[in-house]
């Protein structure tokens, strides 16, 4: 705690730098891993094909992916662009199984009644499939909030600050009040997003709730 009261705002502000750099790409990874999903679901028989290519992504070392995007990307080394783009790759790869299961979960008669009442592919998927696919898509989101929050640590050994700057530092000089606050900055953050992501998950999904009154 006294290493704390006298470094907390270093330690806000590698926060917010973590948020950004493990936040946004949830989001995008999100909106890419959409057509993806669509794609998988709307011909079955590419299911695997696709759920399977997308999800190797995530078997490529993060420290490697972290140093192989300048040279992809034509950015320094240094630059957060690298993180970013990296750990949308990853959660691409960890959600579009999870979009495409949230999308083939929606029963089939919904869709039938959706199409009877004039639905075309594009506004029944947004107006009907994706609402219902919520609580699955939520869940994989979760998971893709704590992984990006532990994942992005490791992007301080190539020289991006965030919170992973507290463990590496605190560990080289052995200095455990940084070291622990590294660890527990890092966990509350990930405790947050997950949370947040419960929140807006329930609150896209209200009839759930009425349903459990009901129940």
């Amino acid at each position: 705690m006294d290493w704390l009261s006298s470094h907390w705002r270093t330690v806000l502000d590698l926060a917010v730098s973590h948020l950004y750099l493990a936040g946004l790409p949830l989001v995008l990874g999100l909106v890419i891993s959409l057509p993806f999903a669509w794609a998988a679901k709307r011909w079955r028989g590419s299911y695997a094909a696709v759920v399977t290519s997308t999800g190797l992504l995530y078997t490529i070392p993060s420290l490697a992916l972290f140093v192989i995007m300048p040279l992809v990307l034509g950015t320094k080394i240094l630059d957060p662009v690298n993180v970013l783009v990296a750990m949308t790759i990853y959660t691409v790869a960890l959600l579009t199984r999870t979009v495409a299961d949230g999308l083939l979960s929606v029963p089939d008669h919904v869709e039938q009644a959706a199409t009877a009442m004039g639905y075309g592919a594009l506004r029944r998927l947004f107006g009907v499939e994706l609402p219902l696919a919520v609580p699955v898509i939520a869940a994989g989101l979760r998971v893709a909030a704590v992984s990006n929050v532990s994942i992005v640590s490791i992007a301080s050994v190539i020289g991006v600050s965030q919170l992973g700057n507290l463990l590496v530092d605190g560990y080289r000089r052995i200095i455990w009040g940084e070291l622990w606050t590294g660890i527990i900055a890092c966990l509350l953050l990930a405790l947050a997003l997950d949370a947040l992501i419960l929140v807006v998950s329930r609150l896209l999904t209200p009839w759930q709730r009425t349903a459990g009154g009901r129940a």
